[in-house]
């Protein structure tokens, strides 16, 4: 059975289940785990996510998988990400989370 990211929609098939952090579950509001809807993503798209946003902006503004797909800090990323099969990138958190953190 395949897998599908919810955010870039990119299909995985079986094999690359094999690697257990491949496809990872997203709490759509951090630090609220018990309570929290989750939605399942490729490990980039996760990286890339909490990147990108602190935890009070993804609970505040960004906890359905719509506001992140209609994010404009994630737009760019998107349309790159969806053009390759790669499981593996590299992630810098973002000027604006780092000083948040």
């Amino acid at each position: 059975m395949s897998v599908t990211c919810a955010l870039c929609r990119r299909v995985f098939p079986n094999a690359v289940r094999r690697d257990s952090q491949a496809i990872q579950e997203h709490h759509l509001r951090p630090e609220e785990r018990e309570t929290s809807p989750t939605v399942t993503l490729c490990r980039p798209c996760h990286d890339q996510i909490h990147a990108t946003f602190t935890n009070e902006e993804l609970r505040a503004d960004f906890d359905t998988i719509d506001a992140l797909r209609d994010a404009d800090r994630l737009s760019g990323y998107l349309s790159w990400i969806r053009g390759t099969e790669k499981l593996d990138i590299e992630v810098d958190t973002s000027d604006h989370v780092r000083g948040r953190r």
